[in-house]
């Protein structure tokens, strides 16, 4: 079990609210899932991975957020901390956001709130890995304060190590 605090699992800032998954967002993550040009998990499926995610969150203290505009209502994406291909001591940022809501700057906003969740667990540092095409994603982790640590390959190609230390 870990040493650190659990990450607060409810977010808000000035445009957006972040909020543990229901089984209720399966189908808007099914529609995130079928923008990135590959063929989208079922809803059925989609329902196993969020329900898989609230087991790790219990158990690593860590969660993926789903992203809603507080004004709207509406789902936008998902933003959070995973062990991914780090580790529970200094785990990956990640986030993703439906092409409509691109351009806005609600990922910078949405991993600014899960930057400071992360300081308010008593980590040390996180990681962040990134598809070498994904230039708005550097461009989303250099205004946190990331830089880039290595790079290295995989089935998908290279993938950019970006880094930041935390207070």
């Amino acid at each position: 079990m870990s040493t650190y605090e659990p990450m607060p699992l409810h977010l808000v800032t000035e445009r957006l609210s972040l909020r543990p998954w229901a089984e209720s967002d399966a189908d808007e993550l099914c529609v995130l899932a079928s923008e990135r040009g590959t063929k989208a998990p079922t809803v059925e499926r989609t329902r196993e991975v969020i329900a898989e995610g609230l087991a790790a969150t219990a158990t690593t203290g860590l969660a993926l957020l789903p992203i809603r505009r507080r004004a709207e209502g509406d789902f936008i994406g998902y933003c959070g901390l995973l062990v991914g291909r780090s580790t529970v001591e200094e785990p990956e940022i990640a986030f993703e956001l439906l092409q409509r809501a691109h351009g806005h700057g609600y990922a910078t906003e949405a991993a600014g709130a899960v930057l400071d969740a992360a300081i308010a667990t008593g980590r040390q540092r996180l990681w962040s890995t990134v598809r070498t095409w994904n230039t708005p994603s550097f461009r989303v982790l250099e205004k946190l304060g990331f830089v880039r640590d290595h790079v290295s390959t995989d089935d998908g190609g290279e993938l950019v190590w970006l880094t930041r230390s935390l207070p």
